[in-house]
């Protein structure tokens, strides 16, 4: 039978340690930067914002972790590697893009390159659209206020007992004169109020045909179309009629005076709109359109005179009496063709 010697001296069997943290850590020898000692960091100094370390469970709150260790810090708002450059965030200095991933020598390039390209399409549009339309002109029109939009849209709607209905001049530094602006003269036609009302009367076209269970995305490509389409053979007509009648007049500024004025004619069409989709019936929404009709067409008759038929002391040449009589046809004409294009908008 086999058997161990007790006496021998042979070694113990092996135990695997049992890891235990160490009661005290000795201070580290004081540093020539630091003349109080080696400063040692518990959590991260509460300037700088950063959150402060959880007290290790299970062990005094006042010890320090192991001298050497790697401390965590978060990677967040001024974590190393991540802070913006200060030039970046400066409100004059120059902007470092490689703070932001980027190289300064190429990001340089393109806002170069951009610039560059915006100041060939302003060149661009300045030489072919300005020789037919200045873009002083533009901002002319679009010259408008908060108290003219409401007083214009007041006289859209009720325009029978207004007066005057001339225009006002303005007389330049230079000698020359000018049409007031419209945030001036409430009888000047402005740009801004029928670009809104053909906005509207686009979102008001497919609301109802929503309510219709007859929207798709179509409908909007489509009622544009409609839209641009009559506002172009209204002009079309205006401007042939302006033509063969020899009505004088500046090109450029008839030609933004006259798509004012066919613009106008979408505020009556959104109020019938209106009127549809509240439901008022048959009977009260044909009264409303022939309301905004009859007032769209008085509102052209009186506006339009002054261009059809100016004053005698604004023209070189004094209009003979058949002239006189086939300009006024011609603005009745213009006024009843109203009718027409008012009720192929109000079909949506």
């Amino acid at each position: 039978m086999a058997y161990y010697n007790t006496n021998s001296h042979s070694p113990p069997p092996l135990q695997h340690p049992v890891p235990t943290h160490p009661a005290y850590i000795p201070e580290p020898p004081s540093t020539p930067m630091s003349p109080q000692g080696y400063q040692r960091y518990t959590s991260t100094p509460p300037a700088q914002g950063y959150p402060q370390s959880l007290p290790n469970q299970g062990h005094p709150s006042h010890l320090a972790p192991q001298y050497g260790a790697p401390s965590y810090q978060p990677m967040g708002h001024g974590a190393p590697g991540h802070q913006p450059h200060p030039s970046a965030m400066g409100p004059g200095g120059p902007v470092d893009f490689s703070s932001w991933g980027l190289d300064n020598a190429t990001a340089a390039f393109g806002m170069q390159l951009g610039q560059s390209a915006v100041a060939a399409g302003s060149d661009y549009v300045q030489k072919n659209l300005g020789g037919f339309i200045p873009i002083s002109m533009l901002k002319h029109h679009f010259n408008v206020s908060n108290s003219y939009v409401i007083k214009k849209l007041r006289l859209l709607l009720f325009p029978w007992k207004h007066k005057p209905w001339s225009r006002h001049v303005v007389r330049l530094e230079n000698g020359q004169s000018e049409w007031s602006p419209p945030r001036e003269d409430i009888n000047s036609p402005d740009l801004y109020i029928p670009l809104m009302a053909l906005v509207t009367y686009i979102l008001l076209a497919a609301l109802h045909s929503g309510l219709h269970s007859r929207f798709h995305p179509e409908i909007l490509g489509v009622t544009a179309s409609k839209a641009f389409a009559v506002v172009l053979l209204d002009f079309l007509f205006v401007k042939s009629g302006c033509y063969l009648l020899n009505i004088p007049g500046g090109l450029s500024s008839q030609v933004l005076d006259v798509l004012a004025y066919d613009g106008y004619k979408f505020v009556g069409v959104i109020v019938t709109l209106i009127a549809g989709l509240l439901g008022f019936g048959r009977t009260l929404y044909l009264l409303v359109f022939l309301y905004t009709f009859f007032s769209t067409a008085f509102f052209l008759l009186r506006s339009l005179r002054s261009m059809v038929l100016p004053d005698a002391s604004a023209t070189a040449a004094a209009v003979n009496p058949s002239q006189r009589s086939r300009r006024i046809t011609f603005l009745f004409l213009v006024a009843v063709s109203q009718f027409v294009y008012m009720g192929i908008l109000v079909r949506v």
